[in-house]
């Protein structure tokens, strides 16, 4: 019977009563949240402290007339507003999305008549009408169907579709429908967002918008906050504590240098010179270009950055969540085993995936053929479709494909049995007949004795045992003996070719069994493996049956498979027992979206960094509360792709592990350059304060700081930035998450480099000065020497476990540039009186300058000595 002939039953609403509903409840998506303007949000980014401060460094500059540096400095500023700005308007994204899913065109039926009107229109009370390829536009329950089986998976995240039943008899619907949630078979409610795999149906909308399980979904988006991460807060700290120490220290020179030489505007101007020797505005340059440089790489690996600061974070991942459906495996059926029957020997078993590339044995030829035939010739559910494709790949060459075979009637699938039978017309003018459906349907229909039916139920059982759906099949013809019912085909039949009324019917063959599975990635285990080598733990969260998750666990290595908690079961625990019970459980399985946000949430007070993957609109809150979310781009919804931090262009779950190896560089390196950028500030803090402290002329002017910054830029932003990851890289564990950027250790290497530079450099100031040579001639030497020294600390911060002279080896052209560069400028500046003169130098001697050139070469010759001896005692 046709959908069309049934809804002729059906009035529906009034066009009047449409309107008024509409007005009443609103349009079914989900209102847009008041969005910030860009002008809010740009207030809200320059209010930051870590701005606040660039801004005082340029007017500083502007102020000494290094207009200049002013310049460039703005450009910073500008630039890292620009995508600290675009990056918070990207973020506003999400819930737009979810309104675009959430409204597809509908069939609707108002005043008797079927309509094709926008999904934002349907209102509640609205009749809608179902058919293979639709997406639910609202929450509706059932009035009429026929073999209708939706894809539930954007909400539960199960890979095989649910059957639906119509409504029994009048009941409670909103009491109906509280207690019934996404998943299950032979429910009858239907959910805006879901898709009709197959089968008809007629529903009446009972939510719309925000009322309906996606519109719950969109609530919880909403209401959760984007979290700093903890670089983030970490250099607002350091940078805010700086800022107060320089301020304090400004104003002490300041006042020293007027109370004891009596000149205000000199010391002034000290002030000045020493503000821009410490002040570290490299810190806020740094951090956003090795985000922006990590993004570019991030995108060279088909992983797209949507938030910069997660580039960093994901090096530090303790734990990584991930979704079983579309993340560890296809999201599509495929044929697993073939077990063919043989009447007068024993079944015939065959791993199809154990057995890639290799012909099929001709003892399971007939049972793909009958599988096939029992199917559509243009499907649309994914396991007819996996017939096919098996059909394709392996048969295409024989005579088991039939396409050139016409179908003249398709019995449906129904609540009583639950298989389906194809009957078509061959070119001879024979009928041929397939069968498929439940096993024990099929066995039903085949009339199997009990010694038959025990050997085949011990099959499925195994095969149900690994995880995979099992269908059965059967061969059928005509019996003879039974009377002939008319059965509308098109073109009617000839009188002996008059089909019967049911499928019991026909006499019915045995042919065997199809298992089928959601495949696992191939990827997948040696990720999971490389995951536990880092030290990451690995936690699935699936809405799928703990039989299935458990067997998906044991292929791709998971550990601890054995145990499993449920949703039902999670929700009798509260936070501190479901923390002890994630302790020994890896695995958590028929669990609802607000569960999954509710893992990731217990895991993140625990202390945790959580890394989250998912690919449906049910991941995407969970997605956006975890420290990093990660959404699939090619299977991926519109939703989870807006709520993630970063997107997987090409499904492959091993490019989580080749990011989180990523993310783990760039911290490195980035502790690197920080560790350089304190180092380097000392010995020129330092020279400025000792001169004023010891009566001294000033070592350092404003145009050697500058000067100095050419290097100091450029090396601890491109050189570090392109620093390849250390050998050990994911061969240790994560971070601890609560280990400062600036630990202890760091900034004891840095103070300990940087003293001993200012102690040699200080040292030879003070004996060329006094011994008569004038302090053009000694501040000449300390330049040469400070230059000579920052560029060493160059080199030796590269690794700091392997020794300069290795890291020679390892490539990088940045560095070579800067050295190149830093040694030419250097070489100008002695040597061309107009530049000599600009910069307060005299001529040296080709002796003082050996001596310059050692003391700042073997001044953190230490540091070396020291990786030797961390290296032989680890």
């Amino acid at each position: 019977m046709k959908t069309k002939d049934r809804t002729e039953h059906f009035y529906g609403l009034s066009a009047k009563e449409a309107a008024a509903r509409l007005i009443q409840f609103g349009y079914n998506n989900l209102p847009s949240s008041s969005q910030r303007s860009w002008w809010v949000i740009f207030l809200g980014i320059i209010k930051e402290p870590i701005f606040l401060l660039l801004m005082a460094c340029g007017l500083i500059y502007l102020f000494i007339g290094d207009t200049n540096e002013a310049i460039v400095l703005s450009l910073f500023v500008g630039l890292i507003v620009w995508i600290s700005l675009y990056q918070e308007q990207k973020a506003e994204r999400s819930l737009e999305a979810m309104r675009d899913l959430s409204s597809p065109r509908a069939l609707v039926i108002r005043d008797g008549t079927q309509q094709r009107i926008d999904g934002r229109s349907v209102v509640p009370g609205d009749l809608l009408v179902l058919a293979e390829g639709d997406r639910v536009p609202a929450d509706a329950i059932l009035r009429w169907s026929t073999h209708l089986e939706i894809d539930e998976s954007l909400l539960t995240g199960e890979s095989v579709s649910v059957r639906k039943r119509q409504l029994a008899k009048t009941k409670n619907v909103t009491e109906l429908s509280n207690s019934l949630r996404p998943g299950g078979d032979d429910q009858p409610i239907v959910y805006s967002g879901t898709l009709v795999i197959q089968g008809q149906g007629v529903a009446e909308v009972i939510s719309t918008g925000l009322n309906t399980e996606m519109g719950k979904i969109g609530k919880a988006l909403q209401s959760i906050e984007t979290e700093d991460t903890l670089l983030q807060q970490e250099t607002r700290r350091i940078v805010a504590k700086l800022t107060v120490v320089v301020i304090g220290i400004c104003i002490t020179v300041v006042l020293v240098f007027g109370i004891t030489r009596d000149d205000w505007l000199q010391g002034l101007l000290a002030g000045f010179a020493l503000a821009m020797a410490i002040l570290p505005n490299e810190i806020p340059v740094v951090l956003s270009l090795f985000l922006s440089l990590g993004a570019w790489r991030f995108s060279r690996k088909k992983i797209l950055t949507r938030r910069l600061p997660v580039v960093e974070t994901l090096g530090s991942a303790t734990v990584l969540c991930v979704d079983k459906t579309g993340t560890l495996t296809f999201n599509q059926m495929g044929i697993k085993q073939l077990l063919a029957h043989q009447p007068s020997n024993e079944p015939f078993l065959y791993d199809v995936l154990e057995n890639v590339g290799k012909p099929l044995p001709e003892a399971v030829h007939r049972l793909i053929e009958f599988g096939i035939l029992a199917s559509r010739k243009d499907p649309f559910d994914p396991m007819e479709k996996a017939l096919q494709q098996i059909g394709w790949d392996y048969l295409g060459d024989t005579e088991h494909l039939h396409e050139d075979w016409t179908l003249l009637h398709e019995y449906p699938l129904s609540g009583e049995l639950l298989a389906m039978s194809c009957v078509w017309d061959a070119p001879d003018n024979t009928l041929s007949v397939a069968a498929k459906g439940a096993p024990e349907a099929i066995m039903e229909l085949c009339h199997l004795s009990e010694v038959q039916q025990v050997s085949i139920s011990k099959s499925i059982a195994e095969m149900a045992v690994k995880g995979l759906r099992v269908l059965g099949v059967a061969r059928g013809r005509q019996a003879g003996n039974l009377p002939k019912t008319h059965v509308q085909t098109s073109p009617p039949l000839d009188e002996d070719k008059r089909l019967p009324g049911q499928q019991h019917d026909f006499e019915f063959e045995f042919v065997g069994l199809l298992g089928l599975e959601d495949p696992v990635r191939p990827t997948v285990a040696p990720a999971v493996k490389e995951c536990y080598d880092a030290g990451v733990r690995v936690v699935m969260i699936t809405g799928d049956y703990p039989a299935t998750a458990q067997h998906i666990a044991r292929q791709i290595g998971l550990r601890d498979a054995d145990q499993v908690l449920s949703g039902a079961e999670l929700a009798l625990l509260n936070d501190d027992e479901l923390l002890l019970r994630m302790a020994s459980v890896n695995i958590f399985a028929r669990v609802v979206p607000e569960q999954k946000l509710r893992i990731v949430n217990v895991l993140k007070a625990s202390g945790e960094i959580v890394a989250m993957t998912g690919d449906g609109v049910n991941d995407a809150p969970a997605l956006k509360a975890a420290h990093i979310g990660i959404a699939m781009g090619g299977r991926g919804t519109d939703v989870a792709r807006e709520a993630a931090d970063l997107v997987l262009l090409e499904d492959d779950f091993s490019s989580i592990v080749a990011a989180i190896k990523l993310g783990r560089r760039i911290f490195d390196n980035l502790k690197k350059a920080m560790a350089y950028t304190l180092a380097v500030h000392v010995p020129i803090a330092g020279l400025s304060l000792i001169a004023v402290l010891l009566g001294w002329p000033l070592i350092l002017l404003p145009i050697h700081i500058a000067f100095l910054h050419l290097i100091i830029d450029p090396a601890c932003t491109i050189v570090f930035e392109a620093e390849p990851a250390e050998n050990n890289t994911m061969q240790r564990p994560p971070r601890d998450p609560k280990t400062s950027l600036f630990s202890g250790l760091i900034v004891k290497l840095a103070l300990f480099q940087g003293l001993s530079v200012l102690l040699v450099l200080s040292v030879i100031f003070g004996m060329f000065y006094y011994q008569g040579d004038g302090e053009n001639e000694a501040r000449t030497l300390v330049f040469i020497g400070l230059i000579i020294s920052n560029l060493a600390m160059i080199v030796i911060n590269r690794s700091w476990v392997r020794s300069a002279p290795e890291m020679l080896s390892v490539p990088n052209s940045a560095l070579w540039w800067v050295l190149g560069c830093a040694v030419l400028f250097l070489g100008l500046i002695l040597y061309v009186p107009f530049l000599r003169e600009q910069f307060s130098f005299s001529v040296i001697k080709s002796s003082d300058l050996l001596i310059a050139v050692l003391a700042g070469a073997l001044c953190t010759l230490w540091f070396e000595i020291w990786k030797l001896h961390s290296r032989n005692t680890s």
